[in-house]
């Protein structure tokens, strides 16, 4: 009896630790390296390809875990607030999680978001990006800045998000400076 419940204790500290994992499949990103090309539904179901951004100014992907939940409202509404000084600085915000189109939409509508949502109920893009949660279908919180020419120029893992639009404020900033 003791044995079972000592390995049910292990495994529940297991399963618990197992969503903070890194990604098995995906290689690992790095700054300076193409950002990998993808296809995805927005909130309102339109096509969205990042193709489509080359030439068209920074971009700035967010991964967040599910839409509604307190952490990911606190992050998109501070986006939402701060997207005036991100277009300031020629750049577009995209929010990509592994939630359906419709609950996205709703998430956007209900919390007045000024920016696009993009679904990857697959975790394909998420997975690619390297920021998939092991087991879960469900992404971490990372941010990507990517150039104009679709070089990723910064990858953010540790991100609160209370403060990560201004810290991607000041970032684009930063990395806009260097490359005049």
């Amino acid at each position: 009896m003791r044995k079972t419940n000592f390995i049910i204790k292990q495994l529940a500290l297991l399963l618990t630790w197992l969503p903070f994992a890194s990604s098995v499949n995906a290689d690992t990103l790095t700054i300076d390296q193409p950002a990998p090309q993808f296809q995805l539904k927005t909130q309102d179901g339109t096509e969205f390809s990042l193709a489509l951004r080359q030439g068209n100014g920074w971009t700035v992907l967010y991964f967040y875990p599910k839409a509604g939940t307190p952490g990911c409202t606190t992050q998109a509404c501070a986006f939402r607030d701060s997207i005036q000084a991100i277009r300031n600085q020629h750049a577009e915000i995209y929010g990509i999680s592994t939630d359906e189109v419709k609950s996205l939409l709703d998430f956007h509508q209900k919390h007045k978001l000024s920016f696009t949502l993009l679904s990857d109920p697959d975790a394909k893009v998420t997975d690619a990006y390297g920021v998939k949660m092991p087991v879960l279908k469900m992404a971490k919180r990372w941010t990507f800045i990517i150039d104009p020419t679709l070089v990723i120029r910064q990858i953010d893992d540790d991100v609160d998000p209370a403060i990560d639009a201004q810290r991607v404020v000041e970032k684009l900033k930063q990395l806009q400076a260097a490359s005049q």
